[in-house]
C-alpha cells in the first residue's frame, strides 16, 4: 500500500537520494540532454507557500522544507548573476478556481493566511506571479515576462513536483523552452510521486538537474 506522505528527503541524505534517484531513471532519459547556458535562462520557483510547509496545514508535504535551502541558494545565485528569478503563488477564487473546485476539497484562497509565500524565500522586490491553476502559464503573464527577458530556458522548482511542477514543465516545453528540472529542488507527498513524474518528464520533456551542478555552472560562467 502506497504511503500518500513520507518524508523521502531529508536534510542529511537528500543529495545522495537525489543522486540515487538520477540513476534510477537513466535509462529514460533522452541522450540529447539540454546543455545549461545561465545567461539565457530563469529560475521558476514555483508555490512555496506555507500551505504547502506548514505542518499544521492538511495540504503539508514532508520533504518540502528539505529543499527550502536549495532553493534559497538558486535564488540567491540567480540575483548575484542578475538573472531573472520568477515566484508563483497559487490562489483560488470561485471564478478561476475550474475543476480545482471539485477535485479538491478546500482551495488556497486570498483571505487564507497560508496562501503566503514562506518567510525564508520571500525577498525584496520580488516578481510574483498568481496563478490559479496547476500549469504556471494559464492565464498569467509568464511567457510573455520570459520572452521580454530573452530566456529560452527554465530551472524548474518548488512544489508540488507531480502536480504544478510537472504541468509547468510541460507546458514549458510546448512553448519552445528547454527546461531544467531540479530533482533535490522540488518536492512531493511522497516518493513514488517523485520519481514517477521525473521518469515521464526525462523521456519527453526536461533535462533533470541537481542544484549543485546549476549552482557550479553559474558560479564558473560569474567567473569568466
Amino acid at each position: 500500500m502506497t504511503v500518500i506522505k513520507e518524508l523521502y528527503f531529508t536534510e542529511q541524505d537528500l543529495e545522495l537520494t537525489a543522486f540515487k534517484m538520477l540513476e534510477e531513471i537513466e535509462d529514460f532519459c533522452k541522450i540529447n540532454r539540454n546543455v545549461f547556458i545561465p545567461n539565457r535562462s530563469a529560475l521558476l520557483v514555483l508555490d512555496m507557500q506555507k500551505y504547502f510547509l506548514s505542518n499544521n496545514s492538511h495540504a503539508y508535504i514532508p520533504s518540502a522544507s528539505v529543499i527550502v535551502s536549495q532553493i534559497v541558494k538558486l535564488v540567491e545565485a540567480y540575483f548575484s548573476a542578475n538573472l531573472p528569478v520568477i515566484f508563483t503563488r497559487h490562489m483560488n477564487s470561485s471564478e478561476n478556481a475550474g475543476s480545482m473546485s471539485r477535485w479538491w476539497r478546500d482551495l488556497i484562497t486570498e483571505d487564507n493566511p497560508l496562501n503566503e509565500i514562506i518567510d525564508e524565500l520571500t525577498f525584496p522586490n520580488s516578481l510574483v506571479i498568481l496563478k490559479s491553476q496547476y500549469d504556471a502559464f494559464y492565464n498569467t503573464q509568464l511567457e510573455k515576462i520570459l520572452h521580454e527577458k530573452n530566456v529560452s530556458q527554465v530551472v524548474l522548482t518548488g512544489v508540488m513536483t507531480h502536480l504544478c511542477c510537472e504541468s509547468t514543465a510541460r507546458s514549458a516545453f510546448v512553448r519552445g523552452l528547454d527546461v531544467l528540472f531540479a530533482v533535490d529542488g522540488t518536492a512531493s507527498y511522497n516518493r513514488k510521486f517523485h520519481t514517477s513524474t521525473l521518469i515521464n518528464l526525462a523521456h519527453g520533456f526536461v533535462t533533470p538537474v541537481l542544484v549543485n551542478d546549476i549552482l557550479r555552472q553559474i558560479g564558473r560562467d560569474s567567473d569568466d
